[in-house]
C-alpha cells in the first residue's frame, strides 16, 4: 500500500476537506507559506541540550509522595496532587489492588470517555478482563464488576438511584481522577454532588495536577464526611520542564535566564535577548498577518537540536488542519524507514476502522509525519492519530488545548503559539491551570531526561504575560454548582425540600463563601415551578409525572417530560431520534444552509407539530427566567438520514459542520434516547422506539468497534 490508496478521488475529496477546513483562505491557493528559518541555537542552550536522551535506568522505583500515599490509601480519605506523568494513576491502581485482593469493589470516575477507554484497556489488562467493567454513554460491560471505571456522571446517577432504593451503593472504595474538574463551570456541579451524597464509609481518592488549594478543599470534605482528609502534595515534575524561545530568525533562546548552578532553581526573569527581542517595536513575527509560521521549517530545526516529537497548541480547528498541509509545502520530508512504518500501523489501523483510510490527512501523515488532533475530527481518525504517536512514528501532532487534559501524548516539546484560550464564547488569557496541562505533556518518564516548551513569538503570543503565568502556581479550585431542575426532581425522590436545603448547606459553595442562601433561593423557585406544573404536590412530594420524569437525568428534563405529557412524540424510531436531536444541541445552527430537498415531509411535519406544541411551555419557562432550548431543524435532518442507514459521508454532505461536531450530536441524542428508554412501564411503545433508535445511530464512525 502507498500514498494513493490512501486518497480519495478528487471529486470528493475536495467536498470532505471542507468539513475540517472552515477557514477558506487557508486553502485558496492564495496564503503564503512564509520564509525559511535558519537553526541556530544559543550558546546557553548547550549544557541544557547536552542533557537530551533516554534516561538509563528505567526500573521503577516509587516516589516519596507514592509511598505516602499508598501507606493511606485505600483507608483513609485523600487528596493526591503532582504534576502531569508524576505516577498519580499507579497509587490508584495500588488501592484498587487492595480492595480487590480483600474481596471488595471499586468505582474509578473520569471525566473524560477518551480517558475512560484508555484506563480501562490499562486495568483490563492488569486486573484481568473479567474483573474489569466499563460504564460511558456508549459503553456498558461488566457494570457488577470487582472493578468499574467510568464517567463521573454516571457515578451521580448511581448515588440518586441508591438514594431513591434506600441502599448503599455497592462500591467500597472511589477514585475521582482530574479533580480539578470541581471547579469545571459546567460540569464541576457533578463532582461536588457525588463528593456530597457518597456515604463516608466509603473512603475517596482525588487526584490531581492543578488543585493549588488543596487545603481548603480537605477541610470542605471533612465538615461534611466528618472524617480526617490527608493532603499529599508533590510539586517536582518526574521529568524537568525546560521553556524555550524561537526568534523568527530561527534562533532557539532559553525564555528564563539560565538555571543558577548553585541553588538549580529555574530564574523568573525572561532571558536578556528575548526581553530585548519583545522590547524592539520593530520585532519580526515568525509568520505575516493572518497567516501561521512555517511550522515544516520549525520541525526541520526542532529535529536538528533533538526536540521531537512534538505537540503544537494552536487557537483554532482550522489552524491545526492548515499547519499539516502547510508542513509538506515547508518541505517536510520523512525519511523511507518511517514512511513504510506508518504505512504499515495505517494499515492496521485500517482494519479496525475502515473510515480512516478516505480522511483528507493521510497523505500528510505519510509524507511528512504529521497530523491534527482536535474535535471537528471524527474518533477512529484520532485513536489513530495517538497511536501513530504513541507508536513515535510522527514527528508532531497540531492541537487544540482540549487534547492536553486526558489524553496521554508522549512528547519531548509542547510548541505554543498563543497566550489565550477560546473558552467557547470569547478568547482568554490562559490560567496557570491550563497552562500546567499543556506543559504536563512534555517529557516522557522513562523515556526523556528533559522536556521543554517551545514559545513562539506572534500576534496572539503576549510573551511578558506567559512568563507571569509560568511562574505561577494552579489556579484555586471554586465551586459552581447550579441547582437544576434534575437535581430537584431526583432528590425529592428521596428527601424532603427541607432536607434538601440541609444538603444544599453542604456544598463546596457554601463552605467558601459561608452563605447558601441564594442556592437556596434557586432552589425554591424550581420547587414552586415544579408545583405550578403538576410534577409535585401540595405536600412538596412527587407526583406520578414527577416521579418518571425524574428518570430523565437530561438538560431538559421538563421540555421532553412535556413532550410525553402532550403525547406529540412519534413512535417510530427514525423520526423520534431526529426530533430528540433537537433538544441536545449545544450549538447554532444555519438551518437556511440546509436544502430542501434534503427535509422528508414526514420529519417536517412532525418538527412544526412539536414547535407548535411545545411553544407555550417554551413561553412560560422563559416568563419564569429558566433556559428554553432552540429547537434547530439541522439536528433533526442529519439525525433522521443516519438513523435511515444513509452512508456517513452522504449524511455529511449535506451540512457544513464538522464531522466530530456531527458524531456529539449523535452521540449526545443516544444519550438521551437511554434515558427515554427507562421509561418502559409509563411508555412503552416510545422506550421500544427509543432503544431501537439507539441501535440505528451507534454505529461506525460514531462509535468505534
Amino acid at each position: 500500500m502507498d500514498n494513493k490508496n490512501f486518497n480519495r478521488p478528487e471529486s470528493f475529496k475536495n467536498k470532505k476537506q471542507k468539513r475540517y477546513n472552515k477557514n477558506k483562505k487557508y486553502h485558496n491557493g492564495k496564503k503564503r507559506t512564509g520564509t525559511k528559518l535558519k537553526a541556530g541555537s544559543d550558546k546557553k542552550l548547550r549544557e541544557v541540550f547536552n542533557r537530551i536522551g533516554i534516561p538509563e535506568n528505567n526500573n521503577f522505583k516509587a516516589d516519596d509522595f507514592q509511598q505516602e500515599a499508598i501507606d493511606l490509601v485505600p483507608h483513609k480519605d485523600c487528596i493526591v496532587t503532582a504534576p502531569t506523568g508524576a505516577g498519580k494513576t499507579w497509587i490508584a491502581e495500588v488501592a484498587m489492588e487492595k480492595i480487590f485482593k480483600a474481596g471488595g469493589k471499586s468505582w474509578y470516575a473520569s471525566p473524560l470517555k477518551a480517558l475512560t477507554n484508555t484506563l480501562f484497556t490499562i486495568f483490563a489488562n492488569k486486573f484481568g478482563a473479567e474483573n474489569v467493567g466499563i460504564l460511558t454513554g456508549d459503553r456498558k460491560e461488566l457494570p457488577d464488576a470487582p472493578i468499574v471505571i467510568g464517567t463521573t456522571e454516571i457515578l451521580r446517577n448511581h448515588l440518586y438511584d441508591a438514594m431513591h432504593e434506600g441502599k448503599d451503593i455497592d462500591t467500597d472504595y472511589v477514585i475521582m481522577d482530574e479533580a480539578h474538574y470541581l471547579g469545571d463551570e459546567d460540569r464541576g456541579v457533578v463532582w461536588e454532588e457525588v463528593l456530597i451524597y457518597l456515604p463516608p464509609r466509603i473512603p475517596v481518592l482525588l487526584l490531581s495536577a492543578t488543585i493549588e488549594n488543596a487545603s481548603e478543599i480537605s477541610g470542605w470534605m471533612e465538615s461534611i464526611r466528618k472524617k480526617k482528609c490527608s493532603i499529599i502534595k508533590a510539586e517536582k515534575r518526574p521529568v524537568d520542564l525546560y521553556p524555550l524561545f524561537l526568534h523568527p530568525s530561527g534562533t532557539i533562546f532559553p525564555f528564563f535566564e539560565p538555571l543558577n548552578d548553585k541553588n538549580k532553581t529555574p530564574s523568573k526573569k525572561l532571558y536578556k535577548k528575548v526581553q530585548k527581542f519583545i522590547s524592539n517595536n520593530k520585532k519580526h513575527s515568525l509568520s505575516r498577518p493572518g497567516g501561521l509560521p512555517p511550522m515544516g521549517h520549525i520541525i526541520k530545526i526542532m529535529e536538528k537540536y533533538k526536540l521531537l516529537p512534538g505537540i503544537f497548541f494552536l487557537k483554532s480547528r482550522a489552524d491545526c488542519d492548515f499547519a499539516v498541509e502547510l508542513c509538506e509545502k515547508n518541505g517536510l520530508r520523512i525519511n523511507e524507514k518511517k514512511r513504510r512504518q506508518i504505512i504499515l500501523k495505517l494499515e492496521e489501523l485500517q482494519e479496525k476502522h475502515p473510515h480512516i483510510k478516505n480522511h483528507p490527512q493521510i497523505k500528510f501523515v505519510i509524507s511528512s509525519g504529521v497530523a491534527a488532533h482536535h474535535s471537528g475530527h471524527l474518533p477512529p481518525w484520532k485513536e489513530a492519530v495517538e497511536e501513530l504517536m504513541t507508536h513515535g512514528l510522527l514527528n508532531a501532532v497540531f492541537a487544540t488545548t482540549t487534547v492536553a487534559a486526558g489524553v496521554n501524548f508522549p512528547a519531548r516539546t509542547v510548541v505554543l503559539s498563543n497566550s489565550d484560550k477560546f473558552n467557547g464564547v470569547e478568547f482568554l488569557p490562559l490560567t496557570p491551570t491550563e497552562l500546567h496541562q499543556m506543559t504536563g505533556r512534555a517529557g516522557r518518564r522513562g523515556m526523556d531526561k528533559i522536556g521543554f516548551a517551545l514559545i513562539l513569538p506572534g500576534k496572539f503570543m503576549k510573551v511578558r504575560q506567559l512568563a507571569k503565568i509560568f511562574a505561577k502556581t494552579a489556579d484555586p479550585v471554586t465551586s459552581k454548582i447550579k441547582i437544576d431542575f434534575s437535581m430537584v426532581l431526583n432528590l425529592l425522590l428521596s428527601h424532603t425540600p427541607r432536607q434538601i436545603e440541609t444538603l444544599i448547606e453542604k456544598s463546596l459553595a457554601s463552605y467558601q463563601i459561608h452563605e447558601s442562601g441564594e442556592l437556596k433561593k434557586d432552589f425554591r423557585r424550581k420547587l414552586s415551578f415544579l408545583s405550578h406544573c403538576g410534577y409535585i404536590d401540595e405536600k412538596d412530594s412527587l407526583t406520578f409525572d414527577g416521579t418518571w420524569a425524574s428518570r430523565l437525568r437530561i438538560d431538559y428534563p421538563l421540555v421532553v417530560a412535556e413532550g410525553f405529557r402532550t403525547e406529540i412524540f412519534p413512535d417510530s424510531p427514525v423520526l423520534l431520534a431526529a426530533i430528540i436531536s433537537c433538544f441536545v444541541t449545544d450549538r447554532e445552527y444555519k438551518d437556511e444552509l440546509l436544502s430542501h430537498r434534503s427535509i422528508p415531509k414526514n420529519l417536517k411535519k412532525e418538527y412544526i407539530k412539536i414547535k407548535k406544541n411545545l411553544g407555550p411551555f417554551f413561553e412560560l419557562l422563559k416568563s419564569n427566567k429558566f433556559d428554553a432550548p432552540v429547537l434547530y431543524l439541522t439536528p433533526a435532518v442529519l439525525t433522521y438520514h443516519w438513523a435511515m442507514g444513509v452512508p456517513w459521508e452522504k449524511v455529511a454532505d449535506l451540512t457544513e459542520i464538522a464531522e466530530g461536531d456531527m458524531v456529539r450530536l449523535f452521540l449526545r441524542t443516544a444519550d438521551n434516547l437511554r434515558h427515554i428508554r427507562n421509561l418502559t412501564e409509563v411508555f412503552p411503545e416510545e422506550s421500544s422506539a427509543a432503544s431501537e433508535a439507539i441501535d440505528l445511530i451507534l454505529r461506525e464512525p460514531v462509535i468505534t468497534n
